[in-house]
């Protein structure tokens, strides 16, 4: 069984492209830096916990897990680990579904306790739901031999690992533009991935199996 993360496109691909795929890297590896203060120091009380209920320890291993899927997701950029489906590309793409299934179930079990009420809840448990789905599916495809399948999955899973990107994009704009915060916040609990995963679903449908 192989798991694979959607690669970046080939060199018939148009410039912007690729530079909008190296881009998302990028950002994915400065978000995993950023957010692995939490494993470095890993909160103790609630409050420490982005005043989370369950934040201890559901915290640490949401981020754990979502920390690596966003490592593993960019290193699947560099052309030597992307090719074919042997190791360590193999490795590599199993690693990362790990990782979004651990993301995945602890951030369900955060996202009752979120401080911005019921509505965050909502789209972050949603997040999360979908996120340990579209793996699961991607893992099953892949152990069935139905790799066209599986890739479309994977596209769907590194959609939804973006939100961590997203997320991070959004919080810092409300503030800079003065918004208030605590609207703003319930509307990026799910701003963060639906939109995402409505461009990796025209993405799909902009492409042929083949192309996958």
């Amino acid at each position: 069984m192989t798991a694979s993360i959607p690669t970046l496109p080939t060199k018939a691909t148009s410039w912007p492209v690729r530079i909008a795929w190296m881009l998302a890297a990028f950002l994915c590896l400065a978000i995993a830096g950023y957010s692995a203060r939490y494993l470095l120091h890993p909160p103790r009380t609630s409050a420490d916990a982005l005043s989370n209920p369950f934040g201890v320890p559901w915290l640490f291993i949401h981020v754990a897990g979502a920390v690596t899927a966003l490592v593993l997701g960019s290193l699947q950029f560099l052309p030597a680990l992307r090719r074919g489906a042997g190791p360590p590309h193999r490795w590599i793409g199993r690693t990362y579904v790990v990782g979004c299934l651990v993301g995945g179930t602890a951030g369900l079990i955060l996202a009752p306790g979120s401080s911005a009420g019921p509505i965050a809840s909502a789209g972050f448990g949603g997040l999360a739901v979908i996120w340990i789905a579209v793996n699961l599916l991607g893992w099953r495809a892949a152990v069935q031999g139905r790799f066209v399948e599986h890739r479309r999955w994977m596209i769907r899973s590194w959609a939804l690992t973006l939100a961590a990107v997203t997320l991070r994009l959004y919080l810092p704009l409300v503030m800079a533009l003065d918004l208030p915060f605590l609207p703003w916040y319930r509307a990026i609990s799910f701003l963060a991935w639906v939109p995402n995963l409505v461009a990796a679903e025209l993405w799909l449908r902009a492409r042929t199996p083949s192309g996958l």
